[in-house]
């Protein structure tokens, strides 16, 4: 079985300021770097209201339709904009991933990337922030429990801020365990190791500043994976965040894409022994354009090496 990339051009019509971070040459940047690659490339459709709302009140919808302009670019917050065509790109992010979960469950691929922009780790249950409008993982989350019936999926966050809107989603959920390393004191400032959610479902590790790949890799390797292999997952979803990276301009870790490529293949590793493989990675942060295109390409090659 091959992995699957999905994707699409909507994506890249999400406008943000000059200057902004979470700009369209992110995208460009890795689209590029996968070029060539021998992955199953599918356009990603939208997602549906129903999609949504596994996650979302109807009132968070209405507020992005609402903020949506005709014309130009429009601020939510101080980091989160839209443009008139951000709606359909997040709807494109976030069916990629209810897509990339059906062709997952159904044995067409053994994984897939779900190359698309604007993320989603910071979007809260009615609170978009932090360049995100839907929670896209745990939308997925959601659809893999109600839609394909299973009974425990594990969401793992390796990107360098805390997936705040992630765990705000899914922290009450007691078939979901949400695992995060990040940087602290960092933006969102959430994600203290205190915060374990209301079923002891969600274990967040800090790393502090200038932290690098030793660290990183014994978090993961000691506390992380064990955590969510005790969980026995069905299923794994990855917020693949690649702005842990030494490069990149809005943190202060030391990753390398070797180590991308390294927890890539350990969560792997854990869903061959847990769950028949099945893996589905969404893209989230990375703002050094060429460290994002090659941590990218890293992370993808490492799923690409998995074997059905």
């Amino acid at each position: 079985m091959t992995t699957a990339l999905l994707t699409h051009a909507d994506c890249l019509k999400h406008v943000t300021p000059p200057g902004h971070p979470e700009c369209i040459d992110r995208l460009d940047a890795i689209l590029a770097a996968l070029e060539g690659k021998n992955l199953q490339r599918i356009d990603a459709p939208l997602a549906k209201s129903e999609d949504i709302l596994l996650a979302h009140p109807q009132s968070h919808i209405d507020v992005i339709e609402q903020e949506l302009p005709e014309t130009g670019i429009k601020p939510i917050d101080g980091d989160t904009w839209m443009s008139p065509e951000s709606l359909n790109a997040a709807l494109r992010a976030a069916g990629g991933a209810v897509k990339a979960v059906d062709m997952v469950m159904a044995g067409d691929v053994l994984n897939a990337f779900v190359a698309c922009r604007p993320p989603g780790h910071h979007a809260e249950y009615e609170i978009p922030m932090g360049f995100c409008l839907f929670g896209t993982v745990a939308i997925a989350a959601k659809h893999a429990l109600e839609r394909h019936g299973l009974s425990r999926v594990a969401v793992v966050d390796f990107d360098v801020h805390h997936g705040n809107g992630t765990q705000d989603l899914l922290q009450d959920e007691a078939r979901v365990f949400f695992a995060s390393s990040h940087q602290m004191p960092l933006f969102p400032g959430t994600g203290g190791a205190h915060e374990t959610g209301k079923h002891g479902n969600v274990l967040n590790v800090p790393l502090r500043d200038g932290m690098g790949s030793t660290e990183f890799r014994q978090v993961w390797g000691q506390e992380i994976l064990p955590a969510v292999a005790a969980f026995e997952p069905e299923f794994i979803l990855v917020s693949a965040g690649f702005d842990a990276h030494a490069a990149d301009p809005l943190a202060s870790l030391r990753l390398t894409e070797a180590d991308f490529a390294w927890v890539t293949s350990a969560i792997c590793d854990l869903a061959g022994e847990s769950c028949q493989g099945r893996v589905v990675s969404s893209l989230e942060g990375g703002y050094d354009l060429q460290a994002l295109a090659a941590s990218a390409a890293a992370h993808v090659d490492a799923l690409m090496a998995r074997e059905g």
